[in-house]
């Protein structure tokens, strides 16, 4: 049998390949291993921070820290917003898996509105999803109570302690200080958002809105270490909050509240300013409305009943309401006689009880039937004689007067540290051709001599007007803000205001004529005021003014002569005290009165008194001392 041939082993070449794919398998083990080092150093060095970073998002949460909002004081330091203490719940909605039913189901042990829920929908679309947001504010403790007992049940939910706004003089303040309320959207696009993280109220109307920057302060947070379900372990670095600055107004509580009393209940409002210094020390308008209502959000049926009241307690009346000013304009106009050349202090005009332009048919009508007689202008201003200002106003025209009465603020707003003031109407040719696209006419000018026609002005434009004369024609921004305290051990440090202007008047001898006529008013035997100043143990200047609720025409006069006179009326009164050195002038508004003089001038007459009364006795703060 032959055998089979068998190739010869040829031990080189196997060698050879061996070599080459030990050489292979090296080099991709090489490979595999410089691979495996590089992407080691890409996460270990070059990505070290970030990775690190997540790590410790997994591990350490940020809890912001609301500051504490800066408490606001009277003059005296009588406290009138302050911070307490309350609970809300808090949801941090990355751990809740399901909102809409955790809220349905957490409605079962804490009553939420539609309202709660709304607010708290709205809020957490504004913040991270890490980032607590609240839910119900102001918890009672039978509600903490309910919800510790079920909390296993709801992860992401807790009771918080927090620091709530009060307002301890409620309505008496409520439109000067105004009110905090919720942080929304709309509040959010107009301040620096990362200032308000953890915050949950922001400053909505009145001091509060006007100096939030002031009140707020800056947050802080904790850095806090969380387990695997985020149940905080320990705290481990804390930047504490900066508190918001104290302020110290220039109003005085005690006058504040003894000119909401003066009014009994009536409708008006009322402003009080130092003409030495801008400085209003009340702001007054009836009725007022508790700001307490507004802090944590104030229910429907609550906001719907001050909303539709007939007297509009939420309406600003001293800030925003226009009222003709009526025959307290009388003392600018005759100023304006005095200074332009236009009337010389001795002249006198004759008042029968009517004024006709010269060529016109109609009768303007003095307010005494059958008139005053002979009057200059000291007496013209005593008796409110409207002859002399009919014909002082025609003399004058309307180009010059606007012109000057611009000067004491009328027509524009006096810059008073409040937002929304109003700006009343100066009538004039432009003002009439831009609302109206009509002429002028001479028998405007007449009305407008007498503070009536297209005539407004707002409460606190006549009570600076008034300052304004009362410190001799030198015009001082009205201001609230007196103070600012940089923490409760910082000291009081006022604020600066800006340098007062030139004088208004040229002539002082003028201004002193006027100033006759005004002490006139109130002290003279013929003053449509003299029984407010019968027995006063300081000198007034004053002048009243009543101003129709209606224009009289032919086919309603019938329907007018059957209302009582206080629904007919407004009543308004300007003043200032004491003469030889004021130190307070005011305007106010009655509206719905029979006169000035009847009803305007004694409120007034109280309201000074509560002033030199409360100037005469020490103060009695309640919170840190005054500046």
């Amino acid at each position: 049998m032959k055998r089979a041939h068998r190739p010869m082993k040829d031990n080189r070449h196997e060698g050879e390949l061996f070599r080459r794919r030990a050489v292979a398998a090296f080099a991709l083990a090489l490979l595999g291993i410089l691979g495996l080092g590089a992407r080691f150093y890409w996460l270990q060095v070059l990505r070290h921070d970030d990775y690190s970073a997540r790590a410790d998002s997994n591990r350490i949460s940020m809890r912001h820290i609301a500051p504490s909002r800066g408490l606001i004081y009277d003059r005296n330091g009588v406290l009138l917003a302050e911070n307490v203490a309350a609970f809300r719940l808090e949801v941090v909605p990355e751990r809740v898996a399901d909102m809409p039913a955790m809220l349905d189901e957490l409605g079962r042990v804490v009553a939420l509105d539609q309202e709660d829920i709304q607010r708290f929908n709205t809020l957490r679309k504004s913040r991270r999803s890490y980032m607590s947001v609240p839910l119900r504010m102001k918890l009672a403790e039978e509600e903490i109570a309910r919800f510790s007992v079920e909390r296993w049940r709801f992860p992401g939910v807790d009771v918080v302690p927090y620091l709530t706004r009060s307002y301890p003089l409620g309505k008496d303040f409520g439109h000067v200080i105004g009110y905090v309320g919720r942080l929304d959207t709309d509040d959010l696009a107009r301040v620096d958002a990362a200032r308000y993280d953890g915050t949950t109220h922001i400053g909505k109307t009145g001091i509060e809105r006007y100096y939030e920057d002031l009140l707020h302060g800056e947050p802080g947070y904790d850095l806090v270490e969380v387990n695997a379900n985020r149940r905080p372990l320990r705290t481990l670095e804390r930047t504490p909050p900066t508190p918001g600055k104290n302020l110290y107004l220039s109003i005085d509580a005690r006058l504040q509240r003894a000119a909401e009393e003066a009014f009994g209940g009536a409708t008006g409002a009322l402003v009080a300013i130092d003409p030495r210094n801008g400085e209003v020390l009340a702001l007054v308008s009836v009725p007022g409305f508790d700001p307490n209502l507004f802090v944590n959000g104030i229910s429907r049926t609550d906001y719907q009943l001050l909303l539709n009241a007939p007297d509009r307690p939420l309406f600003n009346r001293a800030l925003i309401g226009t009222f003709e000013p009526g025959s307290t304009i009388k003392p600018f106009m005759a100023l304006a006689g005095l200074e332009l050349g236009i009337r010389k202090r001795s002249d006198t005009v004759f008042s029968s009880g009517e004024f006709y332009i010269p060529g016109q048919p109609r009768a303007y009508r003095d307010w005494r039937h059958g008139g005053h007689g002979r009057v200059d202008v000291v007496e013209a201003l005593a008796q409110s004689v409207n002859t002399y200002f009919y014909s002082l106003a025609l003399d004058l025209g309307i180009d010059r007067m606007s012109q000057y009465l611009g000067q004491f603020g009328f027509g524009a707003p006096t810059g008073i540290d409040l937002a929304g003031e109003g700006r009343g109407i100066l009538p004039s040719r432009e003002w009439k051709r831009g609302a109206q696209s009509q002429p002028w006419f001479p028998g405007e000018t007449v009305i407008a001599g007498i503070g009536q026609g297209y005539w407004t002005t707002t409460p606190i434009q006549l009570a600076h007007a008034t300052a304004t004369l009362a410190a001799r024609g030198v015009a001082r921004r009205p201001h609230l803000l007196r103070a600012v305290q940089d923490g409760f051990n910082a000291p009081i440090v006022e604020v600066e205001q800006p340098p007062a202007a030139a004088s208004l008047i040229r002539d002082p001898a003028n201004w002193a004529l006027v100033e006759q006529g005004m002490v006139a008013v109130v002290n003279g035997p013929t003053g449509t005021a003299r029984r407010v100043g019968a027995d006063a143990p300081y000198v007034i200047a004053g002048k009243t003014g009543t101003a129709q609720r209606f224009s009289r025409t032919e086919s309603n006069e019938q329907a007018l002569s059957a209302l009582d006179a206080r629904q007919k009326y407004k009543a308004l009164f300007i003043a200032y005290a004491p003469v030889e050195e004021p130190r307070i002038a005011l305007g106010l508004v009655l509206e719905f009165a029979a006169s000035g003089s009847g009803d305007a001038a004694p409120l007034a007459r109280r309201v000074l008194d509560a002033w030199f009364a409360a100037a005469a006795a020490p103060a009695q703060p309640s919170g840190a001392a005054a500046p």
